[in-house]
């Protein structure tokens, strides 16, 4: 094989909307690129998993992969997880070279996809100077990725709302509802709330519950299998082919 393949390595989840929204995800990068291999697999709780799919690539000659983390920030699973799965792997098949691709974010293409999703949900550019935004993400107790979601906050902020704050559905405060409630006690208007999330589950399903427990006026889809998104992996896919020092070969 001439290429490298595409590996997307999701999180996965018990929830079956989980691994249909990563799956219409990579579809879509597959409509991107024709010509590109790309593959599924899950770190958990889903079929198939990161060291099946490289024996099964392994053994039908691929010499080449570019391991992809379907992450939004470089927190626990990028940083330990995925590295001694993919480590463990070329242990195993050591003809097989494999390097690790970034995390997404940050990226002005989640930031588009934030925005396509608030469009879709009703939210109209000359709302924006009335209208609070909780950016609502799954939530971590790694300083990298806490840091990152606080400056992605900030930047919205310029972008023409009124206000703009971060929320957790794990591991860190505020709740989704509290910040709908704070923004709501500081006299703004109207209130939407942005899930910082790939793919339904049970955490952005805690996201959703806060939004509509608290009133928020607008709740947006996850970031799914927008076409902003599929772009975006190709671009960490591209990244990683021409970087020198993510590889995990000799």
């Amino acid at each position: 094989m001439t290429h490298p393949t595409l590996l997307v390595i999701a999180h996965g989840s018990r929830d079956p909307r989980h691994a249909a929204t990563v799956h219409a995800l990579t579809e879509r990068v597959r409509a991107e690129r024709p010509g590109l291999r790309v593959e599924t697999a899950f770190l958990e709780f889903n079929a198939p998993s990161v060291p099946r799919v490289l024996e099964r690539l392994a053994a039908h000659g691929a010499d080449e992969v570019v391991a992809l983390p379907l992450l939004l920030t470089r927190a626990f699973h990028a940083k330990t997880d995925i590295p001694s799965v993919l480590r463990e792997a070329r242990a195993r098949l050591p003809r097989l070279r494999v390097r690790q691709a970034d995390v997404l974010g940050p990226s002005p293409l989640l930031n588009a996809t934030l925005e396509r999703r608030l469009r879709e949900a009703g939210v109209r550019p000359g709302d924006l100077p009335r209208t609070g935004l909780v950016l609502a993400s799954a939530g971590s107790s790694d300083p990298e990725a806490i840091a990152v979601i606080a400056e992605i906050a900030r930047e919205l902020r310029h972008t023409g709302w009124c206000a703009v704050r971060p929320a957790f559905a794990s591991a860190l405060l505020p709740r989704t509802e509290d910040a709908v409630r704070a923004l709501r006690a500081e006299g703004v208007e109207r209130v939407a709330v942005a899930p910082y999330v790939i793919a339904p589950g049970r955490l952005p399903d805690r996201i959703a519950a806060g939004a509509r427990a608290a009133g928020a006026d607008v709740l947006a889809d996850v970031l799914g299998p927008a076409p902003e998104l599929a772009r975006l992996l190709l671009d960490r896919f591209d990244e990683a082919r021409v970087t020198v020092g993510t590889s995990l070969s000799a």
